[in-house]
Parts: structure tokens; C-alpha cells; sequence
């Protein structure tokens, strides 16, 4: 698996009330994909309207795969940056 960073920005004109209406389904969601060890971490930047998202993948494709599993994926554009671990 490769780690990979995606930052999700919510669309413009998203309406937060609709978001609200599917935190319980992202959460539970959330659980399962990281005690899969697919989503590794999770950042809010709310006031900034961006999520960071650290995902475990073969490539980046499956990590797109994963994001697009959680139910707030229909609110963000989403950007996938493969991570290289710093040399030792």
C-alpha cells in the first residue's frame, strides 16, 4: 500500500445544512474504511472549507476509489497528492 494526501474542498454553493444531514453515514463510514487501514488519517479545515484526507492505496486510483466511498465525497472536489516518506 502507498500513503497518499487528499485534499477535498467542499464545491462552492454547497449547502453545510445538506452536509450536516450526512455525518452520522460519514463517520460510520469513515470507521470502517480505517479499521480496513485504507484511511489512515483525517483533518478538518472547516473555516477553511477543506478536509485532509491520508489514504492507504495501490495507486491512485483506488485511493480515489476509497475517498468516493464516503458519503461527503458528492460536496468536495478532490485532489490526490501520492506521498513520498522522507529519506533516512
Amino acid at each position: 500500500m502507498n500513503p497518499f494526501m487528499v485534499v477535498c474542498t467542499f464545491k462552492p454553493g454547497t449547502d453545510m445544512a445538506q452536509v450536516g444531514a450526512v455525518v452520522a453515514d460519514e463517520q460510520a463510514k469513515a470507521k470502517e474504511l480505517q479499521d480496513a487501514g485504507r484511511l489512515t488519517g483525517i483533518h478538518l479545515a472547516i473555516p477553511r472549507g477543506t478536509v485532509f484526507l491520508q489514504v492507504a492505496a495501490s495507486d491512485e486510483a483506488a485511493a480515489q476509489a476509497t475517498v468516493m466511498e464516503l458519503p461527503m465525497s458528492q460536496f468536495w472536489d478532490v485532489d490526490i497528492f501520492p506521498l513520498v516518506l522522507p529519506a533516512h
